[in-house]
């Protein structure tokens, strides 16, 4: 598959260009799968954390300094002269990736306008007028005797929103006012027979409407291309790669318990109660409830309690004890045990299967009688409102969880509650549901240690 960097006029020498690109169309280079993958995964990150970042409310300060930190460490490439062909191929990958779905479209598309809007900031005011004249639109720079007509009108509205008009303000461009939403609805430009008179100190406006336009339209284009060849041609190849990366978890994998941790069968319901995310209290709470779970609820609660150290032997004692109240021992041990003893990597090909991420149980799709998948996205909102009383969550906090909720804010959901049952706060946000359990279990542990120096103090 041809993946590769957008096709651009070669400045004239000791010309100014722009370092950004709008994508208009894959470069022409041979991409190895591995590369492919990587960075793809790499801008993933970027992206993920810019989402992150927003759902969090930062600021537009404290969003810059995040862009600037994900880009500083996930888009480098140990070449610089690889660094635009890694930029490149990753955002094609990611196209491809994210075009399936009018919902992926969107997420997508808002992503990547940020990330653009953060970069385009950053080029000089000579990259930015060059990566201007690229868009091939018909904007034209005011000239002198037209600004002088208007300078008092451009300055009445530059002072209106707290601006001067300097010398390197003089500079302005002539624009259809439909092209600049975002500055006709601030009322930020003087508007004046159906064009808006934008300084170059704006045109970032200008420039990212452009590109939030240009890769909306090769979105939907994508979408067909990958639905009516890309898919059907690739299925042995690419497809499997573009259709996982969307639900791709980009931290560790928990599949070892952390600091050779065990947890024993005499504490489980203990720690449950203490140290267990939602989605795992729920599924331990309906196995203790019903004494059975379906292959969904059982893959993600076993594979969860495997990564914080109940090992094989307590495992299938734990899981026998509560199934055989229901379907007798002869049938556990010819229908469930060899599943539990798989999981662990001790039955057939020996894979050493990792505990489900955030994204994993957020995607699934729980059925009638099933108990696996995200509270936050698949309960109602009075059973998320009762599980969440159950866990001692006040009323302010459970009203800022469940407006997370409503904005599709899974994981954000998650972490609030991490910081409200903790009373501490969770920066990294809650990706994994094991990570949830490590991070309550330190905050714990950390807390009885205290409590013993001041016992022995005492």
């Amino acid at each position: 598959m041809e993946i590769v960097r957008s096709q651009r006029k070669l400045p004239a020498a000791n010309a100014v260009s722009s370092s950004l690109s709008l994508y208009r169309s894959p470069p022409e280079l041979e991409v190895r799968l591995e590369d492919f993958e990587l960075f793809a995964l790499d801008r993933l990150r970027v992206l993920q954390g810019i989402s992150d970042g927003l759902s969090r409310g930062k600021k537009p300060d404290e969003l810059n300094k995040l862009v600037s930190d994900l880009l500083r460490t996930h888009m480098r490439h140990p070449l610089v002269s690889e660094v635009a062909n890694k930029d490149c191929i990753s955002h094609f990958v990611l196209r491809l990736v994210y075009c399936r779905t009018e919902e992926m479209r969107k997420w997508f598309l808002s992503m990547e306008t940020i990330l653009f809007r953060h970069r385009f900031k950053l080029e000089s005011f000579e990259a930015q007028r060059a990566f201007l004249a690229e868009l091939d639109r018909p904007y034209k720079a005011v000239s002198g005797t037209e600004f002088e007509t208007l300078k008092e009108k451009l300055s009445q509205v530059a002072r209106s929103i707290g601006q001067n008009i300097t010398n390197a303000d003089v500079l302005f461009y002539k624009v259809p006012f439909e092209e600049v939403p975002e500055l006709v609805s601030s009322r930020r430009v003087y508007i004046h027979k159906g064009h808006a008179y934008v300084a170059m100190n704006q045109v970032g406006s200008l420039v990212v409407t452009q590109f939030r336009s240009l890769l909306s339209k090769a979105l939907i284009l994508t979408n067909r291309k990958w639905t009516s060849t890309i898919r059907e041609k690739e299925k042995d190849r690419l497809t499997p790669i573009v259709e996982a990366l969307c639900t791709s978890y980009l931290g560790p994998d928990y599949s070892k318990p952390n600091d050779n941790t065990e947890l024993s069968l005499k504490e489980i319901d203990r720690v449950a109660n203490n140290s267990f995310p939602l989605c795992m209290r729920h599924l331990f709470a309906k196995l203790r409830e019903d004494h059975h779970l379906k292959y969904g609820g059982r893959m993600q609660l076993g594979l969860f309690l495997k990564g914080v150290g109940l090992n094989l032997d307590d495992a299938l004692a734990f899981w026998r004890a509560e199934f055989t109240k229901k379907v007798g021992p002869e049938r556990f041990d010819k229908e469930y045990a060899y599943g539990i003893r798989h999981s662990y990597g001790k039955e057939g090909k020996r894979v050493d299967y990792t505990p489900y991420s955030c994204q994993k149980v957020i995607s699934s799709n729980p059925g009638v009688g099933d108990h696996h998948g995200c509270p936050y996205r698949h309960f109602s909102e009075d059973n998320l409102k009762a599980a969440l009383n159950k866990m001692g969550m006040s009323s302010r906090a459970m009203e800022d969880v469940l407006d997370r909720v409503r904005n599709k804010h899974f994981q954000l959901a998650c972490t609030l509650v991490f910081e409200a049952i903790h009373g501490t706060s969770c920066d990294s946000g809650i990706n994994h549901p094991n990570q949830y359990f490590s991070e309550s279990h330190k905050i714990l542990l950390s807390k009885v240690s205290l409590l013993t120096s001041c016992l022995i103090m005492a």
